[in-house]
């Protein structure tokens, strides 16, 4: 018995695996990884694999980057936590101060939370009970779009709309209206992504107009939505929701968590639409995929509304264990540092001109529909019918031939149902880039191969599917 498969069994034995049906592995090998370096992952036989989605979308400078592993290691024997009621730390107010800086004007107070989802269900509390402290006890409802994720936490799957994550759930979860998605790929033959987007609006914009009184916010994935498929849309649609929030007296959200930092070519999403939500949350790169943290940034009206003598009881009375934690604000001081040093941003474009120029031949794939990217995020969408986009069965579940196919070759790649993506670390090399998009290729050629063995009606969006 080799090493891995020892690991394996041992692992079997114990635990149980996020977003995984455990059955799948009587016949789909589980891989322990001992160590990573850069882009690569190293199993314990040696075998190497490109991290293609980096680590589910937290690693944007490598695994063990030793300017990160400095910061941790310089603080661990500092501090290694502290209660944030009552007491602070170092690293947390200068991570603090430098997130006030870097976000949009306006976006004054960081409150902390664990992780992504973690920092969704603040926004939403707060948002909420702004309204209640300000007199407006009316305004408790939210409004999201179709196709949407923002986590598996109950409030957060409430405003989330991809059935596979929230249907077993729906008796749980919070009554909330759901818009449809401005989402391009379902644009007709001829529109652009800006006509598109713009179209989509005037659905927001009845809701609001219909529903504002009762609405407390909306929340957006800004320009991707992720667990979705990797859909994205325009900044106009952005531009036109703050506008309509604001016309309304409605909270803007902005969940950044999977694409703050970098991925869409700008360090925040929303600056390609020159605006500045109520409320954006921050989380997985923002420590630079080593330690759980997440912060919700908020402007000083709001935090004015919970500023008050104790008796009134207004103060936002929500907390985490972990809230701050001095270790992974210091990873988050050293990822923050490298994008400040490094010309990041600048130095990604040429990157997404190579993940764009490596991929362009699968426009012509018989079996894809569309190639779409958004700075550092490349999505390649399978169908069974490229003239009418067609959606493949997810019962014969086809982005798993190419994840399987690619660990084969050294590549983690794990579709999103039939939709392969690359959203890798920004250190990859273009070389890097051009064996993923050989490895995915290849694998899209296998997972096409065979017709359709699954009688289905044509859907958008499976309800249930591989998950990413």
């Amino acid at each position: 018995m080799g090493l891995n498969n020892q690991w394996m069994q041992r692992d079997l034995a114990v635990l149980w695996h996020p977003c995984t049906q455990m059955k799948d592995h009587e016949q789909l090998p589980l891989i322990p990884i001992k160590r990573g370096e850069g882009v690569w992952l190293e199993d314990f036989e040696g075998k190497r694999y490109l991290d293609a989605v980096s680590s589910w979308w937290v690693n944007v400078f490598g695994h063990a980057n030793p300017r990160i592993n400095q910061r941790i290691k310089d603080q661990v024997d500092q501090l290694e936590h502290v209660i944030l009621a009552g007491f602070s730390h170092q690293p947390v107010i200068e991570l603090s101060e430098r997130l006030v800086k870097m976000t949009p004007e306006g976006l004054t107070r960081c409150f902390y939370a664990d992780n992504g989802s973690s920092c969704i269900e603040v926004a939403l509390k707060m948002s909420f009970h702004y309204w209640l402290n300000r007199g407006q006890s009316n305004k408790k409802r939210f409004v999201t779009l179709t196709n949407s994720y923002h986590g598996e936490t109950m409030a957060a799957m409430s405003v989330g709309d991809v059935p596979l994550f929230t249907e077993t759930y729906k008796a749980l979860l919070l009554d909330t209206i759901k818009v449809p998605s401005p989402d391009c790929y379902l644009r007709p033959e001829g529109m652009s992504w800006e006509q598109h987007s713009r179209t989509m609006f005037a659905a927001m914009e009845q809701t609001l107009a219909e529903n504002h009184e009762t609405v407390a916010a909306v929340i957006v994935e800004p320009l991707i939505q992720g667990a979705g498929g990797m859909r994205m849309y325009h900044p106009v649609y952005l531009k036109l929701l703050r506008e309509a929030c604001d016309r309304y007296g409605v909270h803007l959200i902005h969940d950044e968590i999977a694409v703050g930092f970098g991925r869409t070519g700008t360090m925040f999403a929303c600056e390609q639409a020159g605006i500045r939500p109520d409320f954006l949350c921050l989380s997985k790169a923002l420590t630079g995929g080593y330690l759980p943290l997440a912060a919700c940034v908020t402007t000083d009206e709001v935090y004015s509304a919970f500023y008050d003598d104790y008796p009134t009881l207004r103060a936002f009375l929500h907390s985490h264990s972990y809230t701050g934690n001095p270790l992974a604000c210091a990873a988050a001081l050293a990822t923050l540092d490298i994008f400040e040093e490094d010309n990041v941003i600048e130095n990604n474009k040429a990157l997404a001109q190579r993940m764009a120029s490596s991929t362009a031949h699968l426009v012509d794939h018989p079996h894809v529909s569309e190639v779409r990217q958004t700075g550092m995020v490349l999505a390649i969408e399978m169908v069974q019918d490229k003239a009418s986009k067609t959606a493949y069965p997810w019962q014969e579940r086809r982005g798993l031939k190419v994840f399987q196919h690619a660990l084969e070759r050294g590549a983690l790649l794990r579709p999103l149902g039939s939709v392969v993506y690359f959203l890798p670390p920004y250190v990859i090399t273009p070389e890097q880039i051009d064996f993923l998009a050989i490895v995915a290729s290849e694998g899209i050629d296998i997972a096409t191969s065979n017709k359709v063995s699954v009688a289905v009606p044509k859907d958008f969006h499976p309800g249930f599917r591989d998950p990413g």
